[in-house]
């Protein structure tokens, strides 16, 4: 008589061979830029109405005091540069001015327009 041996699913081991699989590129990551570093710009609610727009990650090679003037002076608003230990040196602006910052990089040639991430609404 023969009688076969049950296994549960528990006693089972399920071997995986990865050497079979193939190396899948990510789709979200983009190949041809050679810069993949990104500058986030954020929109802040202060209280009520006052809204703070900072931007964050813009390269060690910039001048970011004189690209603060530029911006306070063709946005008529206040703004300033404030440095944190982990996130490095951070530009704050008044108001809402997410989009006037992404055209203004762009058309001075800051960066590219797939470089600025645009957070919030």
């Amino acid at each position: 008589i023969f009688t076969p041996s049950i296994q549960s699913k528990r006693d089972r081991k399920i071997i995986m061979d990865v050497n079979h699989f193939v190396q899948a590129s990510d789709p979200f990551t983009n190949e041809g830029s050679k810069d993949t570093s990104k500058i986030h710009i954020r929109m802040q609610q202060r209280n009520g109405r006052k809204c703070i727009t900072t931007v964050q990650g813009l390269a060690d090679d910039l001048d970011i005091l004189k690209i603060t003037k530029a911006l306070k002076k063709t946005f008529k608003c206040n703004g300033n540069v404030s440095m944190d230990p982990e996130l490095g040196e951070i530009l704050q602006l008044s108001g809402d001015q997410r989009t006037n910052i992404r055209e203004f990089f762009v058309d001075q040639e800051v960066c590219h327009e797939d470089q600025i991430v645009i957070h919030g609404g």
